[in-house]
């Protein structure tokens, strides 16, 4: 047995009000650098739709799509449903998802840093294998190595970023990572608009400029320093409370430190986390680290950022206006993170996740509505519904930008006691990348098969998934991440399965 009289997360009384310290020039340098490795994640993302609407790219890999894309009598929800091109999409997200796994024990063992630095290397590698890609196979590997460059970077980052941030401002900066994926999916998509006019290789500088996000994640991995949750699970606890002194900007850590260190206690008792997530007390953050990355994919965003150039040209619109609007939504995501970067620590993650779903329903029924009424098979929409398509889509995007992107992987990166912290995170990735996956494969499937009603399939699913917040999910902002246990014995309905105080806790040597 372990643990002597700690909870069931790891800290035996709530010390939160002791807890000193402000915010230091070194702790937002950190926190900024290490979230550039969000950028990979959401440079990939805008990227593959505009790729793979370029004709020299389909032309190239996909001579099917290429011919079926020059008729114009094609449907206009089908004309681009192809297996094979959405796995050059969907098949990144699938190695992500195993290679997340892998991450727990490199994060738990070496530290997070390590985990950085290994999806840096791994993305870096894959961008080159694609920029030089003569044939199918080569173009898939370095898909792959892309995906374990996101699995390892999506598991490590968010629980960095959450470890080296103060409680009071551990949201806006937990964000970060979003801010840094939304910018890279702007970047992405200005890049398409670009090089889509060097025809024939504008493809390969699209997919080979990855390698930049890539090396200042593996560069900042190096130079950062490691969490002091970290160093003292490690048993540094020497090394961990000067870092920690150093992000706090004093020395009167003691409080702090201590939940660390009584944390850090019964995380090292525990020797099979993924096999002690599973335990009854563990039930609420296993509960939110499923639901929460599936409502975030559930809510469409992907699909319309991935396939935002084919969408639009399916729509009607030409080739660069296209991948014009595909940037603008680019654009209004990466300013609408900042408003929730903004208001997340005073407002609180609920109002904000509530408020979003109410305006993506909104906005998905719309555009539905629109496209059912004025656009069939063999049409294009006028100039004035097309405008009016996009504008939506836009408002579409400034709520999950300000809701769901970032508090989908906010939420379950602060929620863990550290004993399964790195398990669940590594579930939270996976879970993401299996929908992204599932979503990635079907999307062309599905606008094929359900046409505007797709988007009358997303807005159900954010439906229930705004309920499921109001109900289920208590409100984090302001409490410490090793006090978190806490909030849980209090909710009206979690309480009923979350044990009180316990007498030991169960080793599993």
């Amino acid at each position: 047995m372990a643990g002597g009289s700690f909870g069931p997360a790891g800290v035996a009384k709530e010390r939160a009000e002791q807890y000193q310290g402000r915010v230091t020039i070194y702790v937002i340098i950190a926190c900024t650098v290490a979230a550039v490795g969000g950028s990979i994640f959401g440079y990939d993302i805008g990227i593959s739709g505009g790729v793979t609407s370029m004709d020299a790219f389909l032309e190239k890999f996909f001579h099917t799509v290429y011919i079926k894309k020059q008729h114009a009598h094609e449907n206009n929800y089908c004309k681009y449903n192809n297996q094979g091109l959405s796995a050059f999409t969907s098949s990144l997200y699938l190695a992500g998802l195993v290679s997340s796994l892998v991450a727990s024990p490199v994060t738990r063992k070496y530290g997070r840093r390590a985990s950085i630095v290994c999806g840096g290397i791994s993305f870096l590698v894959g961008a080159t294998l694609n920029a030089a890609a003569a044939n199918m196979a080569m173009l898939l590997l370095g898909r792959i190595m892309l995906g374990v460059g996101i699995g390892f970077g999506n598991q490590a980052v968010p629980l960095y970023l959450s470890e080296m941030a103060p409680t009071h401002l551990r949201g806006g900066l937990n964000m970060l990572f979003q801010l840094a994926t939304t910018l890279g999916i702007f970047t992405a998509n200005m890049i398409n608009y670009g090089t889509q006019k060097l025809q024939p290789w504008g493809w390969r500088l699209s997919l080979g400029l990855a390698a930049f996000p890539a090396f200042l994640m593996t560069v900042g991995g190096l130079l950062l320093p490691e969490t002091p949750n970290c160093l003292i699970e490690q048993g540094r606890k020497e090394k961990g409370r000067k870092v920690l002194e150093k992000i706090r900007g004093t020395k009167n850590v003691d409080a702090e430190f201590e939940d660390m260190a009584d944390a850090s206690e019964l995380s090292n008792s525990i020797k099979h986390p993924f096999r002690n997530i599973l335990d009854k007390k563990y039930r609420p953050q296993l509960v939110m680290a499923f639901f929460m990355p599936t409502f975030q994919i559930l809510t469409g965003i992907n699909s319309i950022l991935f396939y935002a150039p084919v969408l639009f040209q399916s729509m009607g619109f030409k080739g660069n206006a296209a991948l014009y609007s595909s940037a603008l939504t680019g654009a209004v995501l990466a300013s609408s993170t900042l408003i929730s970067i903004a208001t997340v620590d005073r407002l609180g993650r609920r109002p904000l996740l509530i408020s979003g779903g109410i305006q993506m329903v909104t906005c998905q029924v719309i555009v539905a509505i629109i496209l059912g009424v004025k656009f069939g098979n063999n049409q294009e929409l006028s100039k004035g519904y097309s405008i009016l398509v996009v504008f939506v889509i836009c408002l579409f995007v400034l709520a999950f930008g300000w809701s769901w992107g970032p508090l989908g992987w906010t939420v379950p990166s602060e929620i863990f006691p550290l004993e399964i912290r790195s398990a669940g995170q590594s579930i939270t990735v996976s879970v993401n990348l299996l929908f992204t996956f599932i979503i990635a494969q079907s999307f062309l499937s599905l606008l094929c098969a359900l046409k505007f009603g797709i988007f009358l399939f997303f807005a159900a699913w954010i439906t229930i998934m705004t309920i499921f917040v109001y109900i289920f999910l208590p409100e984090t902002k302001g409490v410490p991440i090793e006090e978190m246990l806490f909030l849980w014995r209090k909710h009206w309905f979690w309480k009923r399965i979350v044990p009180g105080e316990v007498e030991g806790v169960e080793s599993n040597e």
